[in-house]
């Protein structure tokens, strides 16, 4: 089932996620559901916060990006309790992002290029990897969701100042999206 997508400004988005155990309702559901979602989307993340669950689980497949991003070649996951180590030798590097919660903006970031990950997948068995590139981008902008932060936390003053109208656009609803969203209550 194709779930909305909850739009900036949305509490839930600021709220650091809660680890899950193996016997969370419906989880195989909710990943595919999930997944439905983020293809229906045209992303190539999505976290549950994003879906209005502040829990710890994210689906990722970078491999569309991969004739411009090798690493994303065969990187598709299910992210349970993830936990990132930033590589902290690696080199930060800006890129264009965007995010399904904010329609319509693209801000360059500034990223560790490489990362460690540990975490279960859908059939909780444990992993750890490093991941570089976008790959390690996409890791990155997701995990910040189970934060309760968004890309745009990550942007230089001057530049969260000029979109500041149109982040205040999403916070009150007033932006299109080719997928259903879901705006934050009006107070």
């Amino acid at each position: 089932m194709i779930l909305p997508i909850y739009l900036l400004g949305n509490a839930v988005l600021r709220e650091e996620a809660e680890d899950i155990t193996p016997d969370y309702p419906e989880l195989k559901k909710l990943i595919a559901d999930m997944w439905e979602t983020m293809y229906h989307s045209d992303g190539v993340g999505l976290a549950a916060p994003q879906i209005g669950r502040s829990i710890a689980l994210i689906v990722i497949d970078g491999t569309p990006a991969a004739d411009d991003f090798p690493e994303c070649k065969d990187f598709k996951m299910v992210l349970i309790n993830p936990q990132l180590e930033v590589i902290e030798d690696s080199d930060i590097i800006s890129f264009s992002e965007g995010c399904l919660s904010l329609p319509g903006i693209n801000e360059n970031v500034p990223r560790h290029d490489r990362v460690r990950l540990t975490w279960l997948d859908e059939d909780f068995n444990e992993h750890t990897q490093e991941f570089h590139g976008f790959a390690a981008r996409i890791i990155q902008h997701e995990y910040d969701h189970l934060l309760g932060e968004v890309f745009t936390d990550h942007i230089s003053p001057i530049r969260k100042q000029l979109v500041r109208t149109k982040l205040n656009n999403i916070a009150k609803g007033k932006v299109g999206a080719a997928y259903r969203t879901v705006a934050a209550p009006r107070k």
